[in-house]
C-alpha cells in the first residue's frame, strides 16, 4: 500500500512531506459569518496542528471550522486517514472540490476520545455532500484526485471549549 501525507502547514512549518501540494494558509470560518459568536484558532505545536476555540450558541451560532487549499490531482488515492487527538467531541473532516470558500462540502464525522490518539480512515463513499449543514439530495461520490480544500469543523451545537490535535493526514491506495 502506497501512502502519501498531505503537508499540513502552519506558521511556515511543514508537518509532513508528500507529493500533495498545499499552501501554508489555514483559513478560519466560524459561525460569525452568520452572526454567531464562536471563536477558533489554529497553530503549530510539537509538529502537530492544533485547532482550538470555543463554540457559542448565542445569536444562533454553533460551529467553528478551519480549512486550507490543497491539490491532490497526482494522488490516485482510495482512502484518507487522520491521526488525531481530541477532547471527546465529534468533528468533521471536510473536503471540497471547488476552490470557492462557500459551497458544498463532502463531510465525514468522527468521534474523538478525550486525550487519546486515534486513527480514522475514510473511503470516498464515507462522505456526505452537504451545504450549510444540510445534506444535499444528490450524493455524488467524491473523487480524491479532485480535492482542492481540506478542513475540520466542530458543529452540531457542541457548546464550550474544544481542542483537536492533528498529527497526520494521509492519502493511500
Amino acid at each position: 500500500m502506497k501512502t502519501h501525507l498531505v503537508p499540513l502547514l502552519s506558521a511556515g512549518l511543514l508537518l509532513a512531506s508528500s507529493d500533495v501540494d498545499a499552501t501554508p494558509n489555514w483559513y478560519i470560518v466560524n459561525d460569525s459569518v452568520m452572526g454567531g459568536l464562536s471563536t477558533s484558532q489554529i497553530y503549530e505545536k510539537n509538529n502537530n496542528l492544533i485547532f482550538t476555540g470555543t463554540v457559542s450558541l448565542e445569536n444562533n451560532g454553533g460551529f467553528a471550522s478551519v480549512r486550507t487549499i490543497i491539490n491532490t490531482e497526482s494522488e490516485p488515492s482510495k482512502q484518507i486517514s487522520l491521526r488525531v487527538k481530541g477532547d471527546g467531541k465529534s468533528y468533521q473532516l471536510r473536503l471540497r472540490t471547488s476552490k470557492y470558500m462557500d459551497g458544498p462540502a463532502y463531510t465525514a464525522s468522527f468521534d474523538t476520545k478525550e486525550d487519546q490518539w486515534q486513527v480514522f480512515t475514510f473511503a470516498p463513499n464515507d462522505f456526505i455532500l452537504t451545504f450549510r449543514g444540510r445534506e444535499l439530495e444528490q450524493q455524488p461520490i467524491i473523487n480524491f484526485q479532485e480535492i482542492s480544500q481540506l478542513g475540520f469543523m466542530i458543529a452540531k451545537k457542541q457548546q464550550g471549549e474544544f481542542k483537536l490535535e492533528i498529527s497526520d493526514v494521509a492519502f493511500s491506495e
